[in-house]
């Protein structure tokens, strides 16, 4: 759909739109016609002509116009989307114009591009006094370090589609076995899921993974269905494991940058008792290997 002219200026967007205009003309000036098949003869200035972004966005020239003029209101998230595309921005220079035009960041979206997992790996196994892992938007979980695999689950001697959070945690018997407070932890996890489901808009993609998980897991079915949203940045998890006892760990959860759909979980024991139990429990990992 074309994008008509209208003037609905904010006052306080007057800052935000002055540097807008720079920016994209900037961008649109750098572009060579020749790649993007247009004729590259008889251009007094370089780059695309404002018609040829307009084109591109499928949106007016005279809107177009106006918006690289600062004379245009604040465009919505799917014109900023669609100039993105036109202007080939890489996803930093994307971002950078959400926060010009709306002064604030573009939602969420699962990056396109794996990072390393391999960095990641290494990220991992430096953390030796710690468990932690890498999940993605669906709770899978990708990369572990061996405290992870000792105090957590045995990741490693799953089949990779069995690595998720959430149908171990509801329909495995270890979690319930071992984690003190199961319970309140499931259904604080549940809720983090349709939080971090949401914000990566991956809705109809896990649709098949949470109707298996309604139908076999009554527990899941009962706090799925109170709706509830809530993050799981930081908490505590108390655990009973075999031949160690009793053992007290916090975590925390940390973006992976570039790539929001990932996440690191880190558990890290909370007094010196715990630290040994830690160890105590990779060695117990170890000599059943």
């Amino acid at each position: 759909m074309k994008n008509s002219p209208s003037k609905t200026n904010a006052p306080d967007d007057t800052r935000a739109l002055e540097d807008l205009p720079a920016f994209l003309r900037r961008c649109r000036e750098r572009l060579d016609p020749t790649v993007l098949g247009l004729s590259g003869h008889r251009r007094r200035t370089p780059g695309l002509r404002r018609e040829e972004v307009a084109q591109r966005a499928n949106a007016s020239v005279t809107w177009y116009t106006w918006l690289e003029q600062g004379r245009e209101g604040t465009p919505s998230a799917d014109m900023l989307d669609r100039l993105s595309q036109a202007l080939l921005l890489s996803p930093d220079e994307r971002e950078h114009l959400f926060l010009l035009a709306q002064q604030r960041p573009p939602a969420i979206g699962r990056a396109p591009v794996e990072p390393s997992m391999a960095k990641l790996q290494a990220v991992l196994d430096s953390l030796r006094g710690a468990a932690a892992f890498i999940k993605n938007h669906r709770w899978d979980v990708l990369a572990w370090n061996e405290g992870a695999l000792a105090v957590l689950t045995d990741y490693a001697a799953m089949p990779p589609e069995q690595r998720n959070i959430l149908e171990i945690l509801f329909c495995r018997p270890e979690p319930r076995e071992r984690m003190q407070t199961w319970e309140t932890d499931a259904h604080a996890a549940v809720a983090a899921f349709r939080r971090d489901v949401a914000r990566v808009g991956a809705g109809d993609e896990v649709q098949p993974m949470i109707n298996s998980l309604l139908s076999r897991s009554e527990c899941f079915r009962r706090f799925w269905d109170v709706g509830a949203v809530a993050s799981l940045a930081d908490g505590r998890k108390v655990a009973m494991l075999p031949r160690v006892g009793r053992i007290i760990l916090d975590y925390n959860a940390f973006d992976v940058e570039g790539a929001p759909h990932l996440s690191m979980v880190v558990y890290n024991p909370v007094s010196d008792s715990d630290r040994a139990a830690l160890d105590a429990a990779i060695s117990v990992f170890r000599s059943a290997g």
